[in-house]
């Protein structure tokens, strides 16, 4: 019986410190992420004098916010860093749908060096919601 629980012991530290370090690495990559936020009514003030590059990511293709410079697939956007500014230096803002497909792109053209990039929270779903660009 103490061998049991000795057992059940062992096997629910290992799988809390297992939790425990998972949490803390990705509290880590959120931290290290080399792309910025952006709330859709920045995005939306920031349009009125536009001095970057507006990306959709979303696949499929949806419906594009006025001022979209491209569509670029969220999965291949390492393939087509043609259609970005060559100063990795240049803001990038990127949307799709939920947001979650452009923070993946985002931290993509992190990685690939780009410096001033932007995920839009949220999308076109908080867009839309927000009532802007019906």
């Amino acid at each position: 019986m103490k061998l049991v629980i000795v057992i059940f012991m062992l096997v629910t530290l290992i799988v809390v410190g297992c939790t425990s370090k998972m949490e803390n690495l990705n509290e880590d990559i959120l931290q290290n992420s080399d792309y910025k936020n952006m709330t859709v009514d920045e995005l939306n003030e920031q349009l009125k004098s536009k001095d970057f590059t507006l990306v959709d990511v979303h696949i499929p293709e949806q419906k594009h916010i006025n001022g979209t410079d491209a569509f670029i697939p969220y999965d291949d956007i390492e393939n087509q860093l043609d259609k970005l500014p060559q100063d990795k230096d240049a803001k990038i803002v990127i949307y799709c749908r939920t947001g979650r497909m452009s923070e993946i792109a985002a931290q993509k053209l992190a990685e690939k060096g780009y410096s001033n990039v932007y995920n839009v929270v949220g999308g076109m779903v908080e867009w839309v919601k927000r009532g802007y660009d019906k």
